[in-house]
C-alpha cells in the first residue's frame, strides 16, 4: 500500500506537471487543490527539491516548480525518494531487503518466487510511467467519463 508521503507526492507533481514551464506554483494553492495538510506538503516537496526533481522560488511569484519535463520522471523514483518499498515482502525487497524469518531456504521458497515476480513486473510498470503519463490517463479519464 502506498503511504501518504507518496501519494501526496504524486498528487502534487501532477499538479507542477501540468503547469510545466509556467510561473512556480505557491504550496498553499497545491495544498487547499488537492487536500494536502499544507506542513507535510511544505516537507514532501523539500524532499523532492533535495532529490532534484523541483526548483523553489522565493518572493513574490514564488512557489516550486519542475525542473525536468514530466515525462522525465517516473512513478518508481516518487516512490523510492518518499521512502516507500515496492515490494510487498521484505525478503524480494530491492532497497529495503530483509531475510524472513520463518524461511528456511530463500532460493527454494515459491512463496517468495512469486513476489519476486511481482516485484520485477511493478518496477517495470512504475519505471515506464512518467508523471506526464499520469496526467495523460487523468485527462483520458476525465474525457472517457464526461467529467
Amino acid at each position: 500500500m502506498l503511504s501518504k508521503k507518496t501519494r501526496y507526492a504524486l498528487k502534487a507533481l501532477v499538479v507542477l506537471g501540468k503547469n510545466f514551464g509556467e510561473a512556480p506554483i505557491q504550496i498553499s494553492r497545491i495544498a487547499s487543490e488537492e487536500h494536502i495538510p499544507k506542513k507535510f506538503l511544505e516537507q514532501i516537496l523539500l524532499d523532492l527539491r533535495n532529490a532534484g526533481l523541483l526548483f523553489s522560488k522565493k518572493g513574490s511569484g514564488g512557489g516550486y516548480g519542475l525542473v525536468k519535463d514530466p515525462s522525465e520522471i517516473s512513478v518508481v523514483q516518487i516512490l523510492r525518494i518518499t521512502g516507500g518499498p515496492v515490494a510487498l515482502l521484505p525478503c524480494v525487497s530491492l532497497n529495503f531487503y530483509q531475510k524472513c524469518e520463518e524461511c528456511e531456504n530463500e532460493t527454494t521458497c515459491g512463496v517468495r518466487d512469486v513476489f519476486l515476480e511481482l516485484r520485477d513486473a511493478t518496477v517495470k510498470i512504475l519505471s515506464e510511467t512518467s508523471i506526464a503519463d499520469v496526467i495523460n490517463r487523468e485527462k483520458n479519464l476525465v474525457q472517457k467519463f464526461g467529467l
